[in-house]
């Protein structure tokens, strides 16, 4: 096993050492003679001290993976050295694989760099126009990871024909786009996941989700066995809240979804069931006029009535060192209570 702390070039040196010398009782030795398998280290150990310095002229993006169960090399510093020494470079560690990493069960690399954001057609990734459905392969893990959840809550959708015939599924919705769904947030918007299925499952169409820009932050270290939240939002394309993305999706025929009321539905306080919190001025209407999309409204029901909230934003606040705990998992944002005020 691989002790901590130690370059990998020295442990290659060792491990050289040792072949050599067990290459001595075979005939192996004829072919690869001591003397060039020296020289080759030399010569590795020259090309890596060349590469080392001038790892900071690197000016592209550079994906790291790297295991954190590899028992052969140090990846896990490895991966945090060269981070140090490459200027725009993200890390995604894999918890529980080994030394042979892309060649494991469950590693996708493509996704991987889908989540990252590091495929485009572009110098700069542009969220609308290079964003790539996912695989089948891809699908497959969602369904894989949310069929506990499907189990649970057996979410059934219901639409309206032209006639006004109630059916349920998707047929009353519009088979080709630009159609901007608006509808109302359950308690930590689970329906979305439900949502997002069906559409794929029956439309064949991704939901082009409008988030919070806090949902996307800009991350140069992922710990996760696979994906975690936010690389499903961007691999199920989802957008920060900004006019000029509606307005893009719009206008390439996408099927928009919005959420009007935002974060604040999703994280009502107790006594606030079944509200919604949608701005005075909607102007999500006028782009959509503007783009010749069609709005399609829906409701969503049932979710708020299986969980029940035992405790309240005021009331974590109000607690023996609540304020304190808050400020320490918002660390630098301003979290603002309904009336718009800063609490710390």
């Amino acid at each position: 096993r691989m002790q901590s702390g130690k370059h990998p070039l020295e442990a290659l040196i060792r491990l050289t050492n040792n072949m050599s010398s067990s290459l001595k009782h075979t005939n192996v030795l004829d072919k690869l003679p001591e003397d060039t398998l020296q020289w080759k280290m030399k010569l590795m150990k020259r090309a890596a001290q060349y590469a080392n310095c001038r790892l900071q002229s690197v000016t592209a993006e550079v994906l790291l993976l790297a295991s954190c169960d590899d028992n052969l090399l140090p990846s896990k510093s490895e991966a945090y050295r060269l981070q140090n020494k490459i200027p725009k470079s993200k890390i995604f560690f894999f918890e529980k694989h080994g030394h042979s990493l892309l060649l494991e069960h469950g590693v996708h690399v493509s996704s991987i760099i889908k989540c990252a954001g590091l495929y485009r057609h572009s110098r700069r990734y542009h969220r609308v126009f290079d964003y790539i459905p996912p695989s089948t392969t891809e699908l497959k893990e969602v369904d894989k990871a949310s069929i506990d959840l499907l189990f649970r809550t057996c979410p059934a959708m219901f639409s309206t024909l032209e006639d006004g015939t109630v059916v349920r599924g998707l047929a009353g919705v519009p088979e080709d786009g630009p159609v901007l769904l608006v509808g109302n947030h359950m308690l930590l918007g689970i329906e979305l996941i439900s949502l997002a299925a069906e559409f794929m499952r029956h439309k064949k169409v991704v939901v082009r989700g409008i988030a919070h820009p806090l949902l996307f932050p800009k991350k140069t270290k992922t710990w996760s066995e696979g994906h975690d939240f936010f690389d499903f939002l961007n691999l199920w394309g989802g957008v920060p809240m900004t006019y000029k993305y509606i307005y893009e999706l719009l206008a390439a025929g996408e099927f928009v979804l919005l959420y009007p009321g935002g974060y604040r539905e999703a994280l009502h306080c107790k006594g606030e069931e079944h509200r919604i919190f949608w701005p005075e001025q909607t102007e999500f209407v006028r782009m959509a006029a503007q783009c010749n999309a069609t709005i399609v409204p829906f409701g969503v029901v049932g979710e708020d009535d299986i969980v029940n909230l035992l405790c309240t934003f005021d009331g974590i606040r109000s607690a023996p060192f609540g304020k304190e705990i808050m400020r320490a998992y918002s660390k630098h944002l301003n979290l603002r209570d309904a009336k718009h005020e800063v609490i710390f």
